[in-house]
């Protein structure tokens, strides 16, 4: 059972990580056409797949990686490379949940709105970019904590 509910959580772990980095790479490549319909139209497919991919595997990794721990033996605060990975994981998702999705929103309102204020979109853009790095780079260190179980 550990190993099935590992495949599962480490399944989930691409399935998050791989839509968090397509989504920075599709809206990065419909901002460069300039075209509001075709940035609308990313930013449109970056939320929904979020709803499809990024939300439940949050749920999926949760889910898996407390029940694998528990069965695994291993204390979820008591081991520190699970416990930091924990926090960070957890940084991500409110840098998310307060950040990133508000902003994806604000973005696909501005590009649906004619006319086009580009300085407008560009300023909220830079601000998605930076919290949407941050709420990648937060969860991949946690993947390389989980990978490497470093001993302090």
């Amino acid at each position: 059972m550990y190993l099935v509910l590992k495949l599962f959580h480490v399944s989930a772990v691409i399935i998050f990580l791989g839509n968090i980095i397509t989504g920075l790479f599709w809206k990065a490549h419909a901002d460069h056409t300039g075209d509001p319909r075709t940035m609308a139209h990313a930013l449109a497919g970056i939320i929904r797949s979020d709803r499809w991919f990024t939300i439940p595997g949050v749920v999926a990794i949760v889910a898996t990686g407390v029940l694998t721990a528990m069965i695994g033996g291993i204390p979820i605060l008591g081991t520190p490379w699970v416990r930091w990975s924990v926090v960070l994981f957890a940084a991500s998702g409110l840098a998310f949940m307060f950040r990133v999705a508000p902003l994806q929103r604000q973005l696909l309102g501005i590009a649906r709105t004619a006319p086009f204020d580009q300085a407008r979109y560009r300023a909220a853009s830079r601000h998605w970019e930076l919290w949407g790095i941050a709420a990648l780079l937060t969860p991949v260190a946690a993947l390389v904590l989980m990978v490497l179980k470093p001993v302090p």
